[in-house]
């Protein structure tokens, strides 16, 4: 049994190369889940290129895997073009909607595809591309139970729940935590008070031995951006500590921000989580790192 997760993208909005982002990356989202010998794919940014890389460098022929994708705004979709698995006969991927009948991440992605914007048609791949949809109460996908949850960001997105062997990884991106508390009166006045985020949130990702969430924001930063569809880093550490979260992956980092803004924010959110004295390992999520979850 086995349960591995790797970054291929953490960045948001768009690529961001060069000698101030090497330490965490500038490829936009993209996350390899691996459990047992069952491939997930949550996102399909920049990031997604090097994965399909990685993939054919690996032994395990034909490819299969899972894609789940949280919304199709540019940044979560623009690597699928250039995710080479696609273009061999012998590979199937399974693109997954939210209900039965929910083709629109599977049309999204075949209509980025069409002449006027790419030299390759989505008709023309040879991979098998498959529409797939996961029930209201989730679905049993390979060793995994695979469930979902409606975020709050401009067009909708969805936070994935993974659970096998006992164990739970929660990706969460795009999602403005802030416009979902119960208080926000209250932290507009003091923003040092606990961030009461919505229970149905704090349900969605309680326990998880890893959350993946998007902390795209500083305080400072936050209310210049307040409806653009993200949450303030350190209001994701109130939930992750309600939630008795055990590993906060802080994701998404916004273009703007360098390696070095990006470690400040960090920072920032261990210190507002001592105060909690409650267990929680905080880091920023970086290009290529894996973990294994155990």
């Amino acid at each position: 049994m086995s349960f591995f997760v790797k970054f291929w993208g953490v960045r948001g909005s768009i690529p961001t190369p060069g000698w101030q982002t090497r330490k965490y990356g500038g490829n936009t989202t993209c996350i390899e889940i691996r459990i047992d010998d069952t491939l997930y794919i949550c996102d399909g940014g920049t990031g997604l290129r090097e994965l399909g890389e990685s993939l054919l460098k690996r032994k395990q022929r034909p490819i299969s895997g899972h894609m789940f994708f949280s919304h199709p705004h540019w940044d979560h979709i623009q690597g699928f073009p250039f995710f080479a698995p696609i273009y061999a006969p012998d590979n199937t991927f399974y693109i997954y909607g939210k209900s039965e009948h929910d083709q629109s991440h599977f049309d999204l992605l075949s209509g980025q595809m069409r002449s006027e914007y790419f030299p390759v048609e989505f008709s023309e791949l040879s991979a098998h591309l498959v529409p797939a949809h996961l029930e209201p109460g989730g679905a049993d996908i390979g060793p995994a139970r695979v469930s979902w949850f409606v975020q709050a960001h401009p067009g909708g997105s969805l936070a994935y729940c993974f659970e096998a062997h006992g164990k739970k990884v929660v990706f969460a991106t795009d999602n403005e935590l802030d416009m979902t508390l119960d208080n926000r009166d209250e932290v507009a006045k003091n923003p040092s008070v606990h961030r009461k985020v919505s229970r149905e949130y704090i349900d969605f990702v309680r326990g998880a031995d890893l959350l993946i969430a998007d902390g795209q924001y500083t305080d400072e930063e936050y209310p210049e951006k307040v409806g653009w569809g993200h949450a303030r880093a350190t209001t994701l550490v109130d939930a992750a500590v309600e939630a008795d979260v055990k590993r906060l992956a802080i994701t998404h980092h916004d273009p703007m921000q360098s390696d070095d803004e990006v470690d400040a924010k960090i920072l920032a959110c261990r210190e507002r989580a001592a105060k909690y004295q409650r267990k929680l390992v905080i880091f920023a999520a970086r290009e290529k790192v894996e973990l294994r979850i155990d």
